[in-house]
């Protein structure tokens, strides 16, 4: 069964800074001979690392809206040197966009189950990809879209 990871996206007002922020992360690795990849370090390590790796994602809250996923291509488990166990979410290169979906706050990640995630936007028409962010995140606060 395939399981996801939710997170709020802090610093990013649109999926543009998302896009933004992947992009230069994955440059730098190239330029360093590395993969594309970016990761994201988070405290919590998820203990149903098996489920997130069958085809999971980590999915995006921007300005309180699940907005975007990116695939799960790894977990790595470290001690940071402050002796506290932390672990790499390792991120496809893909800013996939969902269709939005109003979300609380919430403080580090929460799995979430593929029944409950968003579908991509891609799934609805391209329509509705083609329409402007913002009128997206209007739509979906109408509960139009």
């Amino acid at each position: 069964m395939t399981l996801h990871l939710l997170k709020l996206c802090v610093g990013a007002d649109s999926l543009q800074d998302l896009r933004d922020w992947v992009s230069e992360r994955s440059l730098t690795a190239m330029a360093a001979g590395l993969e594309p990849h970016t990761t994201h370090t988070t405290r919590m390590v998820p203990k149903r690392v098996d489920e997130l790796l069958n085809g999971g994602s980590l999915y995006w809250v921007i300005k309180g809206q699940v907005s975007a996923r990116q695939p799960l291509l790894g977990i790595e488990t470290f001690t940071g040197a402050d002796g506290i166990g932390r672990c790499n979410l390792v991120l496809g290169p893909d800013i996939i966009e969902t269709v939005p979906q109003p979300k609380r706050p919430f403080q580090g990640w929460r799995y979430l189950t593929a029944e409950d995630a968003p579908r991509d936007l891609s799934s609805i028409g391209d329509d509705a990809a083609a329409m402007p962010e913002d009128l997206r995140r209007e739509l979906a606060d109408l509960g139009l879209l």
